[in-house]
């Protein structure tokens, strides 16, 4: 736990401070110091500052075996989206051949095996996707997205609701209109 925030003992304090230096330049400075501004503890999940990171936004933004990549993924999210989830799986195989260090196309995987109920690969693909993310100095709301929605998917199929609430509420603050319905649609990844 913190340092208690109580001005008493620095009012008290500045009475004696010489005119030279601001009596509330002294204050700014020993709250800054001991960490007591308003409410930085307990911080809601802030308000994403930018949508999230999609497969086609990510075009482009590396080299051509990415993008080679990426429009697999796109290819599979698509067959994905039309019902046909062995034509998905392969796609998202193959993109990870072409570039296996693609996020995306783990990301995707992580998405299909959720949907068919297979947690542990869920997870396992997630937490690629993760690391590979993170290898490129991708952080941030437009990523986390995808990371806080996976994990409570996978959360609330194991049971595991209470945790899958609070990553779904973090989810939600970034991206409502995505994870609204709790559910990562193919084309929303896209």
């Amino acid at each position: 736990m913190g340092i208690p925030c109580s001005n008493a003992p620095i009012v008290r304090a500045s009475r004696t401070v010489s005119a030279a230096i601001p009596v509330s330049f002294l204050l700014l400075m020993l709250t800054a110091v001991l960490g007591c501004f308003e409410g930085v503890r307990n911080q809601p999940t802030p308000m994403r500052s930018a949508p999230p990171l999609t497969a086609s936004h990510a075009l482009g933004l590396t080299d051509p075996a990415r993008d080679a990549s990426l429009r697999l993924v796109m290819t599979g999210l698509d067959a994905d989206e039309a019902g046909r989830p062995g034509r998905a799986r392969a796609r998202y195989q193959r993109a990870i051949r072409v570039d296996p260090t693609n996020p995306f196309a783990y990301l995707a995987l992580a998405r299909h095996h959720l949907e068919a109920g297979s947690l542990d690969e869920a997870s396992a693909f997630l937490d690629q996707a993760r690391t590979l993310f993170e290898s490129e100095g991708r952080r941030g709301p437009g990523v986390d997205v995808w990371g806080f929605g996976l994990r409570a998917g996978i959360e609330r199929g194991r049971g595991r609701d209470e945790r899958a609430d609070r990553l779904f509420e973090q989810a939600r603050a970034l991206a409502p209109e995505v994870w609204r319905d709790e559910r990562l649609a193919p084309g929303e990844l896209r």
